[in-house]
């Protein structure tokens, strides 16, 4: 299995510390949000990645190089302009190739995912409890987080392992799911295109799966969340 982590956004609401710096460089803890996410690949054994970039490209190749020096192998798919998470997945079809894949995005912190559960996703959707007719199987299995206070609303809903936008929706997604290449067929190369629309409109026709992840997650998406993370650590007697 291939992963893509997707690190081509701009990072607006985390300038100006993203004027000179790619938001999969900033550091967490000691440590660039990007790795985090390497380090955790190359336990499971997931070593062939992808990286998408368009802002401040050459940085992200100078701090990453080809991977090596993690135990990986990391390609780099270039984008003169962002082309969304959906559009970068196509631009870089020709390097993922056809199979299933895990994509990331880079800006979510979760120091301890186990990336090792995701090569059984999409192989066979009885063990999940969620069965389908040989015809109408999961295009995607998405990790979902409870609802952090800092978001107004949810994302989704799930129901014994289905994905959907309907009710109350306390779930956000956490930026990691596994999907089917040919979902992203009615897209065009060059095309911008969102994943979040893409994974509604397969969700409304019940083709998208997922799972809670309990573990410690943050979406690294404004200065304030940025410096929380970096505060120090207290400890109460």
């Amino acid at each position: 299995m291939k992963a893509m982590i997707f690190a081509a956004g701009r990072g607006e609401r985390l300038r100006p510390l993203t004027d000179t710096i790619p938001k999969p460089l900033l550091e967490v803890r000691g440590r660039p949000l990007i790795v985090w996410h390497i380090l955790n690949l190359v336990r499971a054994g997931i070593t062939d990645m992808v990286i998408n970039h368009a802002w401040l490209s050459n940085r992200i190749e100078e701090a990453l190089g080809d991977g090596s020096r993690f135990g990986a192998n990391i390609i780099y798919s270039a984008e003169g302009e962002a082309l969304e998470t959906a559009g970068g997945v196509v631009n870089a079809r020709h390097l993922l190739g056809e199979d299933r894949f895990v994509g990331i995005a880079a800006d979510a912190y979760c120091p301890h995912f186990d990336f090792s559960q995701v090569k059984i996703a999409l192989e066979d959707n009885d063990v999940w409890g969620k069965p389908h007719a040989d015809d109408k199987k999961d295009m995607a299995w998405l990790y979902l987080v409870k609802k952090p206070p800092y978001y107004e609303k949810g994302d989704f809903s799930l129901n014994l392992f289905s994905v959907s936008n309907e009710g109350e929706r306390p779930y956000t997604f956490s930026g990691i799911g596994v999907y089917r290449m040919a979902m992203f067929d009615a897209i065009q190369p060059g095309e911008k295109a969102q994943l979040g629309m893409l994974l509604r409109a397969y969700a409304d026709k019940g083709l998208v799966g997922g799972e809670v992840y309990r573990g410690d997650w943050t979406d690294v998406g404004t200065v304030d969340r940025y410096e929380m993370l970096n505060a120090p650590l207290s400890f109460e007697r």
